[in-house]
């Protein structure tokens, strides 16, 4: 029987640009695909990300939210102060959440889909 190698999600986009920007400032993401019309982002540690401008933008106030985990705290950190540096807007700095067991912070991307970068602690 054949085993599933890896994951895609696809999110609509009409700034392919101003995304690969973006997440390409994130540590550990780097472009794997150029389609023209799709994006295809390899995170570190495993799944891919995508964006395409043929594909609708679909958000709401509070989802989808995009999570890129981190391996503990200070990475989480150093992601935070590299799109202060950035002069990106984030959604509040890092904190400790205790009901699920995660220290995270939030923020927007181009498109407006909600990014969380969290760890499990």
């Amino acid at each position: 029987m054949s085993k599933l190698k890896g994951m895609i999600s696809f999110y609509g986009t009409d700034k392919l640009n101003a995304v690969s920007e973006f997440y390409l400032q994130i540590p550990g993401i780097e472009l794997y695909k150029d389609q023209g019309k799709c994006l295809i982002f390899k995170i570190e540690g495993g799944g891919y990300l995508g964006f395409c401008k043929h594909l609708d933008i679909t958000k709401a106030e509070k989802s989808p939210i995009i999570t890129l985990l981190t391996e503990d705290k200070a990475t989480v950190d150093r992601i935070y102060e590299r799109f202060e540096e950035a002069m990106i807007e984030t959604r509040g700095a890092p904190q400790l959440n205790r009901e699920f067991g995660i220290y995270h912070f939030f923020l927007e991307d181009p498109t407006g889909y909600t990014l969380e970068i969290q760890t499990f602690i």
